[in-house]
């Protein structure tokens, strides 16, 4: 009996230090949050990342960009993507924080222009998208179409793509009331796929075969269309740190800014920023 004891005992000691030994180490963790347009290519560096680094975990998640930009600012996050630039209110909490941002672009993007494969449209005008999406034109017939309703399927308003798009297109008017507004380029993408009628944006990423790209004032979003900026809707997109970021942060940054790290880049539909 008290030889099983001691067996006991030992086996007993052996898992408490194992457990004490593990929970002694420094957790390496990355958490990164924010726009759904910047996402699939964090996630995918995340991945190999990890591979190449087992010791260090990378949670990523969407939300939007105001999302990221307010939770780096608030220090809940490492790294805050965003598919647009830090805006006054942000910049106002910033001062209240005593804090600043690194701002690193990773990649050329293109809110691009989409309808249902079923739609013969082509080219729309900056006129006609911004009557589109404020209510004014309601008709595809209007804009050489179908006879069949408009529907409208915007991001709401964290997206840093309806910021951009907001902006450029629609002169800062509000979009139509009935609009769809969804919460991610994937919805978008879905929503537009599955409705006839349908017309809305997403990230270049998020472009497929199930959709038709229409193009601005006869100019498509193509790669030498984007890096001269001759499409409208061409933007970077960006990853935010406080002013010193984390080792960890910045290490992580690097890959991404690398030769391996911009051909994930290539790899999720994007171009390269370098």
């Amino acid at each position: 009996m008290k030889l099983y004891l001691l067996i006991l005992f030992s086996i007993f000691s052996i898992i408490t230090s194992i457990v004490l030994s593990d929970c002694s180490k420094p957790e390496k963790k990355i958490k990164i949050a924010g726009s759904t347009t910047v996402l699939p290519i964090v996630q995918a560096a995340a991945e190999i990342y990890m591979d190449n680094h087992p010791d260090i975990s990378i949670s990523v998640r969407g939300g939007g960009s105001s999302i990221g930009i307010k939770s780096i600012i608030e220090d809940l996050i490492d790294i805050g993507n965003a598919s647009r630039k830090v805006n006054i209110k942000e910049k106002e909490l910033l001062n209240k924080k005593r804090n600043d941002l690194t701002e690193t672009a990773i990649a050329k993007d293109a809110i691009t222009i989409i309808i249902n494969l079923e739609n013969p449209v082509t080219n729309l005008s900056l006129y006609q998208l911004k009557a589109i999406f404020t209510g004014q034109i309601t008709n595809w017939s209007e804009v050489g179409g179908y006879d069949t309703e408009i529907i409208v399927v915007s991001r709401d308003v964290s997206s840093g793509s309806f910021v951009v798009f907001n902006k450029v297109i629609l002169d800062s008017l509000k979009v139509k009331d009935n609009a769809m507004m969804l919460a991610s380029n994937n919805a978008v993408a879905t929503m537009v796929g599955y409705t006839p009628g349908a017309i809305g944006y997403v990230g270049l990423g998020y472009v497929n075969k199930d959709l038709n790209i229409v193009s601005i004032d006869g100019v498509l979003p193509t790669p030498e269309t984007i890096m001269n900026n001759n499409y409208k809707l061409t933007r970077e997109l960006f990853i935010y740190t406080s002013k010193a970021p984390k080792e960890l942060a910045q290490d992580f940054i690097n890959f991404v800014l690398s030769e391996e790290g911009q051909q994930i880049v290539e790899k999720q539909g994007y171009l390269r920023i370098n």
